[in-house]
């Protein structure tokens, strides 16, 4: 029993990074389809492009891992979390579609880029939004009944999921604001620094506003929060949340380069560690634990040795990839 407990626990963590590794990787190419429409047309979004142009669509390699790994350790989660938020998944598959497809078709058929721009936003917009908003729906509950959804076809759409929606939209913006901030030069990087720093200040708004509607969201929320000895072990994260923010600001405002891509990671870093506090044990709020939800103790073993080969395969092209194109985007681009 024991065994399969720690086995559970360690799913858990492999697919909460999984999870953390695409929206800081993916999150600051989506940020910059939705910070599209403020650069000017021609070299201006053609080097914001191309800063993500070699690395964009190996991003996405997280998303499957993360979305594979619920189905296959956690089979009652997926079951019930997929029924919960299915308009939200398809708008989301959609908008990675749009997305893609704009990203490539920009630039082979140039006599139609305002239509591929257009779909380039529209799409990295429409996949945020549906991302923060299947959060949301997922922190305030879903209902199960004998191990299925209980709930409705628009359970998902609340103030709550919209908060979150856009608060994930304002964190993308600011991962994308500053990559650019570190990739480009001149004009185009002061012009992103400005971007970055609207972004701030309005992701630092959002996160607080999910922060506060969560203690009265939830009882159980406001209790591990606000109850001894829990917030001993939980006020590390808001304290530190916090010291990372002004040191964003004073990156952003003393023109470093790489400095606030980095903080504003260790900002999504923390975020999603307090929402791990929030909802720890559960995977799916309120009743359903890891426990609860885990696939059979062999099948976990299984699987763990399939990700122990691949997931540092995965790890290692990825840094090498992003080492390959560091520095500045050169002004004739990856395409």
């Amino acid at each position: 029993m024991d065994v399969n407990v720690d086995l559970t626990v360690i799913w858990a963590f492999i697919i909460a990074f999984a999870v953390f590794a695409y929206v800081v990787m993916d999150g600051f190419d989506l940020g910059i389809g939705i910070l599209f429409p403020t650069f000017e047309v021609g070299p201006e979004r053609d080097r914001a492009m191309n800063s993500i142009a070699p690395v964009w669509d190996g991003n996405e390699t997280w998303l499957v891992l993360g979305g594979g790994g619920l189905f296959a350790a956690f089979p009652l989660a997926y079951a019930v979390i997929l029924p919960a938020t299915y308009p939200l998944i398809i708008a989301m598959l959609l908008g990675l579609v749009f997305r893609g497809v704009a990203f490539e078709y920009r630039w082979r058929d140039p006599g139609h880029r305002r239509y591929w721009d257009a779909a380039f936003t529209g799409g990295s917009l429409v996949a945020a939004m549906a991302q923060g908003m299947t959060l949301g729906a997922l922190l305030q509950g879903i209902e199960v009944v004998d191990r299925s959804y209980a709930g409705s076809w628009f359970d998902w759409f609340t103030p709550y999921t919209l908060v979150t929606g856009f608060g994930t939209v304002a964190g993308y913006a600011l991962l994308g604001a500053t990559w650019l901030v570190w990739k480009l030069e001149g004009e185009s990087q002061n012009h992103s620094r400005k971007l970055a720093k609207r972004a701030a200040w309005t992701t630092f708004i959002l996160m607080g506003a999910v922060s506060l509607y969560n203690l009265g969201l939830r009882p159980e929320y406001a209790e591990r929060w606000l109850t001894e000895p829990e917030i001993y072990f939980a006020a590390p994260v808001p304290i530190l949340t916090g010291i990372i923010a002004l040191a964003l600001l004073r990156a952003l405002s003393v023109e470093r380069h790489s400095k606030p891509f980095w903080l504003s990671l260790a900002l999504f870093f923390f975020g999603m560690a307090g929402l791990g506090v929030t909802m720890w044990p559960n995977v799916v709020p309120p009743s359903v634990t890891i426990w609860d939800a885990a696939a059979p103790e062999r099948s976990q073993v299984f699987m763990l040795i399939g990700v122990a080969i691949t997931m540092p395969l995965i790890i290692a092209y990825t840094a090498w990839a992003y080492w390959v194109f560091r520095g500045k985007v050169a002004d004739e681009g990856y395409h």
